[in-house]
Order: C-alpha cells, then sequence, then structure tokens
C-alpha cells in the first residue's frame, strides 16, 4: 500500500508594527516570512525564509519585539519579487500557524497590493490555528509560544528576539507535542483497557471449587406445597 504524504507548513511573520484593533495590518507590511515543513509528522530540512523590504519605516514597538532595522532591510527583494516562491512552497498544504488570523490578514493584505487577482490565503490552503489548539488542550492557561515551548521543555534559548524562522521552527516541535498528546492518552487507555480485560480473562479461566448448598428437608416440603397450589390455580406445572 502506497504511503501518503501529508504535507504541512509551519509559518512566522514579523512585520513592521500592528494596529491596537483590527484589522491590525493597516498601515503595516510584513518584513520577515519564515516556514518549517512537516512531512508524515517529519520536520524535514526544506524550509523557506525570506526578509522583505517593506518600504516604509518599522515601529519602534515592532524593532523592540523582532530586532530587525530598516538598514538591515534596506537591499532585501520586496514582497512582488517573492510572491511567486511563497505561493508555490505553500500550495496545498496544510499551514500551521499560532494565532492564524492575525498572519493570514497580514498575507492577504500583501497579496491584494499586488492587484494581479492573486488567490486568498485559505483558497490555497487548509489553515489550523495552533493557538486554538492550545486553549482547548489547556483552558484557562497562558498559550504563548514561549508559554507552550516551557510547557513541553522544549529548548527556545536561541529566541532571545521574536523571528519567523526561529518562532516557526519552535512552533512544528509545539504542534507535533500537541496533536500527539490525544493518540498517546487513546493509546493509555486502550492499554488500560486491554489490562482490564486481561484481569476479568483471567479471573473467569481460573478454576475454582464451587460451594453447593443444597436445600434443606423443610425447605424441600415448602417448595412442593408451593408447586401443588400453583398446579390447582393454573392447571399444569411447566418446571416440576
Amino acid at each position: 500500500m502506497k504511503k501518503l504524504n501529508i504535507r504541512q507548513v509551519v509559518l512566522d511573520t514579523e512585520t513592521t508594527g500592528m494596529n491596537t484593533l483590527p484589522p491590525y495590518y493597516l498601515g503595516h507590511r510584513i518584513i520577515e516570512i519564515g516556514m518549517i515543513e512537516i512531512i508524515n509528522r517529519n520536520i524535514t530540512k526544506n524550509y523557506f525564509h525570506q526578509y522583505i523590504n517593506p518600504q516604509q519605516i518599522i515601529s519602534k514597538e515592532a524593532f523592540d519585539i523582532h530586532g530587525i532595522s530598516n538598514k538591515f532591510l534596506f537591499k532585501k527583494p520586496i514582497f512582488a519579487d517573492i510572491v511567486h516562491d511563497f505561493i508555490n512552497y505553500i500550495k496545498g498544504s496544510e499551514l500551521i500557524i499560532h494565532n492564524a488570523q492575525f498572519d493570514i490578514d497580514f498575507l492577504n493584505y500583501e497579496l491584494s497590493l499586488l492587484k494581479n487577482n492573486l488567490p486568498k490565503i485559505e483558497d490555497i490552503c487548509i489553515i489550523k490555528d495552533t493557538l486554538k489548539i492550545a486553549r482547548n488542550l489547556f483552558p484557562g492557561k497562558r498559550n504563548s509560544l514561549n508559554s507552550l515551548c516551557s510547557r513541553f521543555n522544549i529548548d527556545k534559548s536561541m529566541r532571545n528576539l521574536h523571528g519567523a524562522l526561529i518562532d516557526a521552527k519552535l512552533l512544528a516541535h509545539v504542534f507535533l507535542y500537541m496533536t500527539s498528546k490525544q493518540s498517546q492518552f487513546k493509546l493509555d487507555l486502550l492499554n488500560k483497557n486491554n489490562n482490564t480485560n486481561n484481569k476479568l480473562n483471567n479471573f473467569f479461566k481460573t478454576k475454582k471449587s464451587l460451594i453447593i448448598i443444597k436445600a434443606s428437608h423443610k425447605e424441600l416440603k415448602l417448595h412442593k406445597l408451593k408447586l401443588n397450589l400453583i398446579k390447582k390455580k393454573c392447571g399444569f406445572i411447566l418446571w416440576k
């Protein structure tokens, strides 16, 4: 039987900033895209990483988060130059993103600025939001990428600042941990059920001498009287 190649792409972006209220992308642009490929639950070496010249000033708040400057991006390609490589990389895959709506809105905004009728991200890929998965698994707890890395003991020492490729790598490991939890639970439950069944089977297979208590003479006499009473009322006895 031929093995299916299930391809997933873990994606993260960095931006020039964001508004305090949706739509966050208004007035801001993407400056970095990082993507990690997962095939059949194995992280491959086929990754995508691109810095992008946003052609506008990066806000101080955003710079404090990712440390990427306009000077560093000055000679990098603009989004229009990398868009086809980007689309070819994600096409037909399942996109794994933490707080997916944020990145999807930014990416769709970049596509709309090109005005060449490119499809929206959700029309190219299936999108899975790891923040929603985490909130279902850990309701009421902090579910940031940092918190999830700590929860699963994933080394995040390289993450002094936010970076799209670093964050995508960390998220890939977090995603694999979170989505294997359910199968492990089912396996544990199955093992427990099997252990219970084995104990029951062993119990019934064990041969034990049974204690037989016979009816006394008085009990037999009362039983006979009861049967005679039934015979008088019904005219017959089935179990005599």
